[in-house]
């Protein structure tokens, strides 16, 4: 790839994901309102907050940039789960998802000064039935804060309670990475 590619995320695991591909890129962060309106559903989120974001990038591309946004939600019952707020709201998301199969969506805005391009990934996870002190020990000691649906699937609880997916594993972690390689290609 002949452009510079601007990951606009805070995200670590999206940063090793493009590191894991060999392509140079630099980190630029900045604050978006993610909040949405009530009718979107599943992937509509995803690909209306990816898209907010990079609407939301508060400077001028060069020629030479692409900027990379994203989001990640999980989808089950037919509501969203984002990032909890406190240890509570933690707790209740990992309950609602214990012994059930769950949707993460994770949707990439790709644009330049030509042009822009949005997608989406699709990945089901299925979660064992899990106690109530394996969530509270999760919670405890590790970061379910920072990420949709309160669990790392690269974690912990992805090796402990994970019992299989359909899709794309790097999907859940953040970023379809094989997508988005497919995608820069052509951008």
């Amino acid at each position: 790839m002949n452009k510079k590619l601007i990951l606009a995320s805070k995200s670590p695991r999206r940063q090793e994901l493009i590191k894991g591909i060999n392509i140079d890129f630099e980190i630029f962060t900045y604050e978006v309102d993610e909040s949405f309106v009530a009718d979107l559903k599943a992937e509509e989120i995803a690909l209306f907050l990816a898209e907010k974001k990079s609407n939301a990038y508060p400077n001028t591309l060069n020629e030479n940039e692409i900027l990379l946004t994203a989001d990640t939600i999980v989808w089950i019952n037919n509501h969203v789960l984002n990032k909890p707020v406190d240890e509570n709201e933690a707790f209740e998301m990992l309950k609602e998802i214990s012994g059930t199969m769950h949707e993460v969506y994770t949707a990439v805005c790709l644009r330049s000064n030509h042009k822009v391009k949005t997608f989406y990934e699709r990945t089901e996870v299925f979660i064992k039935k899990i106690s109530d002190d394996e969530i509270r020990y999760y919670i405890n000691n590790f970061e379910p804060f920072d990420k949709a649906g309160s669990y790392g699937i690269q974690d912990w609880f992805g090796y402990t309670s994970v019992e299989k997916i359909n899709g794309c594993f790097y999907n859940v972690m953040g970023l379809p990475i094989n997508k988005l390689h497919d995608e820069l290609k052509y951008f």
